[in-house]
């Protein structure tokens, strides 16, 4: 009755009116995926899409693409089927008793799974005796409250809603009854892999394709429009290859564009050339002396990303009170507000992970350096890079150097690209891993930074500083440092092979921003 007011239904009219339309990548994804099932359309067509930050596309569009089925699903069916009883059917208690025992069945099936939060490859974890039982009984309770509701589905529309879901989620549910590691889609688009993936309290199981390229590149071919893909990060020593196969983009035109920013008098790279290996437990503790030895010069000023979280907890407590900056730690507010306490304060030092290499935009003096402590290789137990590495080898490629590699490049230049964000910017970018070094895919990674002058010397490092004072007409010493100790974080992929017979091409030192 109050359709003409709905707020959804005049969002979509307007969108439907509008010349420009923007939305984010997940929206744009959801509404691909339901042209894919023939039920309707979220947004309405164009003459363009434009994708800004695209890099982040082959690793958003698998969750669209796939299957999920997840705790919070069942629990707010069991839910929801109380309340349309209550409704429309009052004395249909049998259902809430049903509701209950799902639950019930939920909280054991979680319990199978073991109590530390983990992620893994489903068909190791459905093997497992206890928790095949508990899989097995979450279906039954599963299958009994959808019987249940076919038989009363016609005494309401909320009753009906119900019982849909209640069976596409036992369809859901069924399918990982028979675990595949890694399967041949219905539709032929390529392999897909089935993991879990669990949490405190709740559980979600995934069927994710293995690539997306075949998929996208349909949806795409069915959107009747031009398509442009823009980012930093594209480009791997100025190349596309990586980006265009994941997606999907064969013969794309491509193009790549200099940085607007004077690297060569804005930044400076400062490589510490620590002796110990990032495997060695004792590498948080090296990384946190550099950044004693570094905050000093820079006045605090800094973000410090790691590749772990456990790194990040280990530096946190080896830093804490014992700097003369405030110390500000991922996790200990929200996001947005620990950025707005950074601008604000102007020479806090802030610790993060995976959330802060990239989609932070920090101008002006308030961040004048970027330590980063490891090459950001993905973590080798990912069940789907696994699967990913795995097809890769079938097909003949090499899986460090066609997909590890490059992956690594595209997020060390997504971190780095925090330092310098406006022409007046001026920072120090600090790489402590020795790999960079030591191991002949280093220098795959340098190649693809901006071209900043280069340093071994912490003299250097502070002559660097010392102008920026002299420039703002600043005087008197820095602050000085503290001391610090230890870590434990995984390395990752650090192999014996170097890919050395299949050689990235020779690289343009160039920053990459376009498309």
């Amino acid at each position: 009755p109050r359709f003409e007011d709905c707020h959804l239904r005049r969002a979509r009219q307007d969108a439907a009116k509008a010349e420009l339309l923007v939305v984010n990548h997940h929206l744009f994804l959801a509404d691909m995926a339901l042209r894919e099932t023939g039920f309707g359309e979220v947004l309405p067509g164009a003459e363009a899409v434009i994708f800004d930050e695209a890099h982040l596309l082959p690793e958003i569009a698998p969750r669209f693409f796939g299957q999920a089925l997840g705790s919070r699903q069942l629990e707010e069916l069991a839910r929801d089927v109380r309340l349309a009883r209550i409704a429309e059917a009052p004395e249909l208690l049998l259902l809430d008793a049903l509701g209950d025992g799902l639950v019930g069945a939920l909280r054991a099936f979680r319990l199978s799974l073991g109590a530390e939060p983990r992620r893994g490859t489903w068909a190791d974890e459905a093997g497992r005796g206890e928790t095949a039982s508990a899989l097995r009984a979450l279906g039954e309770a599963l299958g009994a409250l959808d019987q249940a509701l076919k038989a009363h589905a016609e005494r309401g529309e909320n009753l009906e809603a119900c019982a849909r879901r209640a069976a596409l989620q036992g369809q859901l549910l069924q399918g990982f009854a028979s675990p595949g590691e890694a399967r041949e889609t219905e539709d032929g688009a390529g392999e897909w892999v089935e993991w879990f993936e669990t949490t405190r309290r709740g559980f979600h199981l995934y069927r994710t394709p293995v690539e997306v390229g075949a998929q996208f590149s349909r949806h795409r071919d069915s959107l009747q429009c031009a398509w442009v893909f823009t980012s930093a990060t594209l480009a791997v020593s100025g190349r596309f290859d990586h980006f265009q196969r994941r997606l999907g983009l064969d013969g794309a035109d491509t193009a790549c564009w200099d940085s607007p920013f004077d690297y060569a008098s804005q930044a400076l790279l400062y490589l510490p050339g620590l002796k110990v290996d990032p495997g060695n437990p004792a590498y948080t503790r090296e990384v946190v002396r550099v950044c004693r030895e570094v905050l000093p010069l820079s006045r605090g000023r800094a973000f410090v990303l790691f590749t772990s979280h456990r790194a990040l907890q280990e530096a946190a407590e080896l830093l804490r009170d014992t700097l003369p900056w405030p110390l500000l730690v991922q996790g200990e507010a929200p996001r947005p507000r620990l950025l707005q306490r950074f601008r604000e304060l102007g020479d806090a030092v802030l610790l993060g992970t995976s959330s802060f290499w990239e989609g932070v935009d920090v101008r002006g003096e308030a961040l004048s350096c970027v330590i980063i402590d490891k090459l950001p290789f993905a973590a080798p137990d990912d069940p789907v890079l696994q699967a990913r590495l795995q097809l890769l080898r079938r097909e003949g490629g090499n899986p460090f150097m066609d997909h590890q590699l490059p992956e690594a490049v595209l997020l060390l230049k997504q971190g780095a690209g925090r330092l310098i964000r406006d022409p007046a910017d001026r920072g120090l970018l600090v790489l402590c891993d020795p790999r960079l070094g030591s191991r002949p895919y280093g220098r795959h990674f340098l190649a693809s930074l901006p071209p900043m002058p280069r340093t071994g010397s912490l003299a250097e490092v502070e002559a660097f500083f010392d102008r920026e004072v002299v420039a703002s007409g600043q005087a008197g010493p820095p602050p000085e440092g503290s001391t610090g100790k230890r870590d434990s974080s995984p390395a990752g992929p650090d192999p014996d092979q170097t890919g050395e017979d299949n050689p990235i091409p020779t690289p343009r030192r160039e920053s990459c921003n376009g498309s």
